[in-house]
This record gives structure tokens, C-alpha cells and sequence, in this order.
């Protein structure tokens, strides 16, 4: 290598190592810095006599006379730290500050023997940490890697249907909760529980004749869902019944909340029963099974599956019933899979054997349609015929395939006019 050569590389070195250290000013220049200082000093003792002596030993004079500094970060970053100076078992100090922080301390001889730091990290979906720094150790950066909560809400889904509101939350694992009455509404706790974005925009959105409104919020290692009523619900003091159980398949906990009027639903199922006799075999035949087709493309056989397989949910009762009605005014009296297999509804071994792959029953979406536009009032038709059938879809998606299955029904009905 040539001197030219060999000066070049030094200069370059040289420069980048400018460069890191200008990087490096930079970033800790954007940490917030907090000063946590007590008013009183430690008492005087033998270590002050030897300090001199002994830094010689430690990284010299400074080692004992410098001001401590504590460059603290966290993974994921901007959790909060609560900041604790203990002094003989006394708390001296607190501050609280978000990650990435500098923390001043006062130098090793203004602090006691025992003197520490306590640092207590919070972060939304994570568990709370917790270490104790000596104010006379030798640490300077400490970083701390935050662990997710064991359990996360991965899924909200909502139904309403015939003056009752069901709420099914979705976890990675068993739930411990409670229930608290507040007034106008409910909070339930899910102790050591984060929440997906899913599950939280899915919330969000969630509104009937029952719920006014459903918010969810992240304290600490809790995630706290609020339901608010309305006024009509808080004048029917309605009741609230919890089910749980387990998705195998998926391996997903569920636990359900249901709102109920007072007398249980008894009204709703005369209403029902009512609306269901009102349905006629032209309204579920002909350009109707175009609207039935486009669902059927247009949202996923596993979510319908899920959406209508017998749960032991409340509505249960009334999909049977409306799975028989279709077979009594269909031709022969005969429900239709999409390969071909007929089913007699009026025969119970079979209307099970129909109503089990109710997903894959031709006319069965059009019947639920008509019965939701018999009993509900049309701005609330389509949230509850999603809740009904495909609850994992999101609102807007759901929207756009009706919009979609409603264009082809008007299409046929034009062509045949």
C-alpha cells in the first residue's frame, strides 16, 4: 500500500468515524433527559476519605466525582418508566418519563452505599418489568426487552337480531374477566389481555338498538371494554348472560356476552314466527337466488361455516326456523346444497342434516334477508343480516358485496321485465 493510499484510508476511517459519533450526539439528542436527584446528600463516611485512592483503581478521580447518567431504552420503545430513588428502604425521588430516556443521577460519593434506582416499565400489550440499579454500580446503559401479555384479543364479532345483542370476543387463551355494572352500561376487564388492531376497530364500529356505543382502552397489563346502553335498553333494564367456549379448529377461545330484554325474548319469537309465515316462495326463487349466488362468490364458505353452524348461540331457534320455512315453500318441499343433495325439511333427521350445512343451502341467505326485513327497521337491516351470516367481515367489505348481490338482482329483474 503506498502512503497516498495509506493516508486515504485513515482520512476515510477518520471520517466515518465523525459520522457515528455525530449519529450517535444526534440520537441521544432526542432522548428525553429527567433529573433525578435527591434534596439531601448521603452521609459522610469512609468511602469519602478513600475516594481518591480507591478511583485510581475504578477508572479514576471521576469515577467517584462525575454525575451519573443512566441512558435507558426499551423494546418495543416508548414505554413509560416510573422512577424510583430508594434510599434505605425511603423513596427520595420519583419521576416518570416515556423510553427513550437519560436519567441524571448525583455522582457515586453524593450517594449512599445502598442507594437505588428503581425502574418500572409500562407498556399497552405488554407485561410490566421491573429492575434496581445501584446508584454507585457500574451500569450506564440499560435496555430492557419487554415481554407480550400471554393472551390478546384477536377478534370481535357482533349480532343483533330480534330485541337481542350478542358480543363474542375471540382470545389466543382462556379468559379471566369481570363483569361491572356502571351506570348506563357495563365494563368488563380482561385481566392480562392485550387487543389486535382488528379487534379494536371492530369495536369501534359495533352500534344496534341496544348498544349505543362499545370502546375499548389498555391499562396497563388489563385491556377494559365499556359498553354504553341506550336509552331504550336502560328503560328495559335489560339483563346480561356470559357463555364461553372453544373453537378446536382455530384453537380460540370465545367468550360471549349477551344483552336480553326482560321476558327473555318471549316477544321476539312471536314476532318471528310471525315474519317467517309471511315469507313466500317467490320471494326466495327466481331473481332472488342471483342475490344468494353473489354472496355465496363473494364471501369465504369458512366464514359463512362458522357464521351458521349451531353454536348454542340465542339465535339458533330462529335459523332452524327459518331453514324449515324455506323447505316448505320451496319445490317438493326440499332444501338444495350446492352439489346437488336434497334435504326434506319437514322430516327432523333431515332438516339437522340440512340446517348443519346451512353454508352450502341454495335460498337460505335470501329467507334470512327477508327475515331481517321483516322484523328490523331498514337502517339497521344490513348490520344485523351481517351479524347473521358472515360477522367476521368488516362493515364497509360487507357493504360492498350486498351492493354487489343487490345490482345482480336488479339486473335479472330487468332483463325478465
Amino acid at each position: 500500500m503506498t502512503a497516498r493510499q495509506h493516508l486515504f484510508r485513515l482520512t476515510a476511517l477518520s471520517l466515518a468515524a465523525v459520522i457515528l459519533v455525530a449519529t450517535v450526539a444526534i440520537a441521544e439528542d432526542e432522548f428525553e433527559t429527567v433529573e433525578l436527584i435527591p434534596e439531601d446528600k448521603a452521609g459522610f463516611t469512609a468511602t469519602h476519605i478513600f475516594a481518591p485512592i480507591t478511583g485510581l483503581f475504578r477508572g479514576g478521580p471521576g469515577f467517584w466525582y462525575d454525575q451519573r447518567r443512566l441512558k435507558i431504552e426499551t423494546t418495543p420503545p416508548g414505554a413509560v418508566l416510573d422512577l424510583f430513588y430508594v434510599r434505605k428502604n425511603f423513596q427520595k425521588g420519583y419521576e416518570q418519563a416515556d423510553a427513550p430516556v437519560i436519567v441524571l443521577l448525583p455522582s457515586r460519593i453524593e450517594a449512599g452505599d445502598r442507594d437505588s434506582v428503581t425502574i418500572r416499565a409500562f407498556l399497552d400489550g405488554y407485561k410490566q418489568q421491573e429492575i434496581s440499579i445501584r446508584v454507585r454500580g457500574n451500569e450506564e446503559d440499560i435496555h430492557l426487552e419487554l415481554e407480550p401479555l400471554a393472551n390478546t384479543l384477536i377478534a370481535v364479532t357482533h349480532l343483533y337480531f330480534a330485541g337481542r345483542t350478542a358480543l363474542t370476543f375471540l382470545t389466543k387463551e382462556a379468559l379471566t374477566f369481570r363483569v361491572q355494572h356502571r351506570e348506563g352500561g357495563y365494563s368488563i376487564v380482561f385481566v392480562e389481555t392485550g387487543t389486535s388492531d382488528e379487534a379494536t376497530a371492530a369495536l369501534s364500529v359495533i352500534k344496534d338498538a341496544l348498544l349505543e356505543r362499545v370502546r375499548s382502552q389498555q391499562l396497563g397489563e388489563d385491556l377494559v371494554v365499556r359498553i354504553e346502553l341506550t336509552p331504550e335498553a336502560i328503560t328495559q333494564d335489560v339483563d346480561l348472560r356470559q357463555q364461553q367456549s372453544q373453537d378446536p379448529i382455530r384453537r380460540l377461545h370465545s367468550f360471549t356476552l349477551n344483552v336480553i330484554p326482560p321476558d327473555g325474548g318471549a316477544e321476539a319469537v312471536r314476532r318471528t314466527r310471525a315474519a317467517l309465515a309471511r315469507i313466500t316462495g317467490r320471494q326466495v326463487s327466481s331473481c332472488a337466488t342471483r342475490y344468494d349466488g353473489v354472496l355465496h362468490e363473494q364471501i369465504e364458505h369458512s366464514v359463512l361455516a362458522r357464521a351458521r353452524s349451531p353454536r348454542g348461540s340465542f339465535v339458533d331457534p330462529y335459523l332452524r326456523a327459518a331453514m324449515k320455512r324455506l323447505g316448505e315453500i320451496s319445490p317438493g318441499g326440499q332444501v338444495v346444497l350446492g352439489d346437488g343433495t336434497r334435504f326434506r325439511t319437514s322430516i327432523p333427521l333431515e332438516l339437522a342434516a340440512a340446517w348443519s350445512q346451512a353454508a352450502e343451502v341454495r335460498g337460505y341467505l335470501v329467507i334470512l334477508r327477508q327475515l331481517v326485513d321483516e322484523l328490523e327497521p331498514a337502517a339497521d337491516q344490513r348490520n344485523t343480516l351481517r351479524g347473521l351470516i358472515a360477522p367476521e367481515v368488516t362493515p364497509a367489505d360487507f357493504d360492498a358485496i350486498v351492493d354487489r348481490a343487490e345490482a345482480a338482482e336488479r339486473l335479472c329483474l330487468a332483463s325478465a321485465g
